[in-house]
């Protein structure tokens, strides 16, 4: 008995070695990026964008939690606008502030996650007319603690929230092409 215990211990021991090892050979930073025609004119869908009273509308996150709290509070759009939610183990909490906007191409937004892990983000909305559509380009970057890489072992962040982005997109589109 002893011996089997030893053995499962020693293979323990050998299998979370692997995973540290295995964290380490991840980034530090992380990139996820997703983008989406749009037959809309760009000033229509960076008002979208840059207005959170819209995100209820068209956020993946919202389905996810149609109970949440989200409170939106300074200007009702632009630079210094604040959407802070509250919600399930889906959606999480925290708040996100738009720190640039220049209209109608560019929108960056600081990312402040409180649960379920704290993180701190950067996500960036690039629209570009092409012809009658334009080309709406939603990423999200930032730094990947040793934590987040171990758990990257298991996940795929891209797949993840790429998913929702996808989403979000579509939701987008549909409410921009109406």
């Amino acid at each position: 008995m002893l011996k089997i215990l030893g053995v499962i211990g020693g293979v323990v021991v050998i299998a979370i070695g692997i995973i540290l090892v295995l964290a380490t050979t991840r980034p530090d930073t992380f990139h996820v990026e997703r983008s989406a025609a749009i037959k809309a004119p760009p000033e229509r869908v960076f008002a979208i964008i840059n207005d959170f009273r819209h995100w209820p509308s068209w956020s993946p996150w919202q389905k996810h939690d149609p109970e949440m709290k989200q409170t939106v509070s300074g200007p009702a759009s632009g630079k210094g606008a604040v959407s802070q939610w509250e919600g399930n183990s889906k959606v999480g909490a925290g708040h996100i502030e738009i720190v640039d906007a220049i209209p109608p191409s560019r929108i960056t937004m600081k990312l402040d996650m409180v649960r379920p892990m704290e993180a701190h983000h950067i996500v960036e909305y690039t629209l570009k007319p092409e012809g009658n559509t334009t080309m709406v380009k939603w990423a999200m970057h930032g730094s990947q603690p040793f934590l987040v890489k171990i758990m990257s072992v298991f996940i795929d962040c891209d797949k993840m929230v790429g998913g929702d982005f996808e989403q979000g997109l579509e939701n987008l589109k549909a409410l921009a092409e109406k």
